[in-house]
């Protein structure tokens, strides 16, 4: 399955949590909340390409599959991570105690960013 395309944010659930769970300042968890951001993933094989624009903050992520990179997480964090296929629709990994499942369905995809026991999870749509 491929993963390239754009997708916008339809959905999201416990943003506020997790952000906070994650030591997101207040201020910017309000200015996130409501903006649908958009993801454009580039796939090459197993190399991934991922712009994530949410108003005015971009992260530019790049990764082979099943190999370490250094990923940028929501705080500007840059973290050592291996990004895993699983099931053929699905990018796993895991950093900092959060684990992140991407999953493709179609034209959607679901995001789901597991902490403890908060479970944040995003719903975008290909456009």
């Amino acid at each position: 399955m491929n993963f390239t395309g754009k997708y916008q944010l339809q959905s999201q659930e416990n943003f506020e949590p997790f952000m906070k769970a994650i030591g997101l300042p207040d201020e910017l968890i309000q200015k996130g909340k409501d903006i649908k951001g958009v993801t454009e993933i580039v796939q090459n094989g197993k190399q991934f390409k991922l712009t994530i624009t949410t108003g005015s903050k971009v992260i530019n992520n790049q990764f082979t599959l099943g190999e370490e990179c250094e990923l940028e997480t929501m705080t500007g964090e840059k973290v050592k991570a291996v990004v895993q296929l699983e099931g053929g629709n699905k990018l796993v990994t895991t950093f900092k105690n959060i684990k992140s499942v991407t999953e493709l369905n179609g034209d959607i995809i679901t995001s789901t960013l597991t902490l403890g026991d908060i479970v944040f999870k995003r719903i975008s749509k290909r456009i």
